[in-house]
């Protein structure tokens, strides 16, 4: 199973190759990509990158995490899960926090 790695603290300089080329000294990526906002296009300073072996994955965290890059320091771990988004205003969708409700 692929592991999925997230990777922090990225000059906002890098791009999706320069990521890859990163970590493929460590074996074999899937993909690399940094996040960028959709608005404006640049970049967010965090991507992912995905590794189809798991102990290339850990050498790549292990190696990676803690140490500089373009100036910053990386924060390399294994990616968790997207957490579902609520409807917005941190309350979940349909409650509007009216009244009273009359029936």
């Amino acid at each position: 199973m692929a592991k999925n790695l997230y990777v922090g603290n990225l000059s906002y300089g890098v791009n999706d190759a320069e990521l890859e080329e990163l970590f493929a000294v460590y074996g074999k990526v899937d993909s690399a990509r940094v996040i960028t906002d959709r608005d404006t296009g640049r970049s967010k300073g965090f991507g992912f990158v995905e590794m189809s072996d798991d102990n290339e994955a850990q050498a790549a965290i292990d190696a990676l995490n803690g140490k500089e890059n373009g100036g910053r320091t990386l924060t390399v771990n294994e990616a968790k899960p997207r957490e579902p988004r609520s409807g917005g205003f941190g309350r979940p969708r349909g409650d509007f926090g009216g009244g009273s409700k009359r029936y």
